[in-house]
């Protein structure tokens, strides 16, 4: 989503965060909570994959430590002194790998690969194909994680969209036009398909400039999840653009 698509900072309000799955998850009781956080790691999993990586480890190493540190952090050792006051939930997670790998990572206590975790599929061919192909050499461990968060963030706003469009039956209408997110047409590209699909190229644009809008909004929403509140939502977007650079 490139800076001509930004949407304007401020424009919307936001009233529940997974930052509300993260604190409910504290309570042994709260099965919602915890089905919260877990989609929360299942989703930005392969950005601290990617971040322990670059820090060095091998393939085998950073799939263990990234099993361990999720399975770690669901048994809500790790949450007793969370809240949203101390920071966006990527800087808590962030901040929590690098605890564990400094801190609490015993080689020796490994759990054999494979099966720990039902949320995530982490395995080592999935994941170390993915680190090969996206791969940029001159990307420190800390924007790395940050390029990849921004990523994904985006995949999910974008995945959400598509979801959206077929249910309302706009599934070839979507497939058409989803390449018009980020870049303006060429000349003649809305008159072909609005002949392709039996409408006006005035339709065609409407249609586009209708579906920048939603995205824009679904992109909102994703980082309001991961952030403690309205306040925040601006500066995160600006950071996730910067990362994207």
């Amino acid at each position: 989503m490139p800076a001509t698509c930004a949407p304007p900072l401020g424009s919307e309000r936001f009233h529940t965060t997974h930052w509300n799955g993260v604190l409910a998850a504290r309570d042994a009781d709260s099965t919602d909570g915890e089905a919260a956080l877990q989609r929360l790691c299942g989703v930005y999993w392969y950005p601290l994959y990617v971040y322990v990586r670059r820090r060095g480890y091998a393939a085998a190493d950073a799939e263990d430590l990234t099993q361990e540190f999720f399975k770690r952090l669901l048994e809500r050792n790790d949450l007793g002194s969370v809240s949203p006051e101390k920071g966006r939930f990527r800087s808590f997670l962030l901040a929590s790998m690098n605890h564990f790998l400094a801190n609490e990572w015993d080689r020796g206590k490994a759990e054999k690969r494979g099966g720990k975790i039902s949320f995530v599929s982490l395995d080592e061919e999935c994941a170390e194909s993915r680190y090969a192909k996206e791969g940029v050499p001159d990307l420190n461990a800390q924007r790395a994680f940050d390029r990849r968060w921004a990523i994904v963030l985006l995949h999910e706003a974008m995945t959400r969209l598509q979801a959206e469009t077929r249910a309302a039956g706009k599934r070839v209408l979507f497939e058409r036009i989803k390449n018009f997110l980020g870049a303006e047409p060429d000349s003649g590209e809305y008159a072909g398909i609005a002949k392709e699909l039996g409408c006006t190229r005035g339709a065609v644009a409407i249609a586009v400039h209708r579906l920048r809008g939603r995205y824009r909004t679904l992109v909102l929403e994703e980082i309001a999840h991961t952030v403690a509140g309205p306040s925040e939502v601006d500066d995160e977007l600006r950071c996730l653009f910067a990362a994207l650079q």
